[in-house]
C-alpha cells in the first residue's frame, strides 16, 4: 500500500554549483560526485551543462593556427616481409 506520494526533490542553485564545481576537480569523475550526493549522473551532466554555459561566451570558438613550411617526412627503408 502506498500511503505518500513522492515528490520531485528541489536542488537550491548553490548547491547545484558546488556540485558541479566539485565535479570539475582535478581527478574527480562526475559519477563518483553524483553517487555521493545521491542523484544520477545525466542530472549532473545536465548542471554542468547549464551552469558552464555562461562561461563559454569569453572563450573564442576558433583559434587563429599559423601553418609553417613542409618537412619532407623521413626515408623509410623497405623491411623485407618474412612469410
Amino acid at each position: 500500500m502506498i500511503t505518500s506520494v513522492e515528490r520531485r526533490r528541489r536542488w537550491p542553485r548553490d548547491e547545484k554549483e558546488r556540485l558541479v564545481a566539485a565535479s570539475l576537480e582535478p581527478g574527480a569523475t562526475v559519477s563518483e560526485v553524483a553517487r555521493m550526493a545521491g542523484l544520477h549522473v545525466s542530472q549532473l551532466f545536465r548542471w554542468r551543462k547549464e551552469l558552464c554555459k555562461h562561461g563559454e561566451t569569453s572563450i573564442a570558438p576558433f583559434v587563429p593556427v599559423e601553418i609553417g613550411p613542409s618537412v619532407r617526412p623521413r626515408d623509410v627503408a623497405e623491411v623485407p616481409l618474412t612469410t
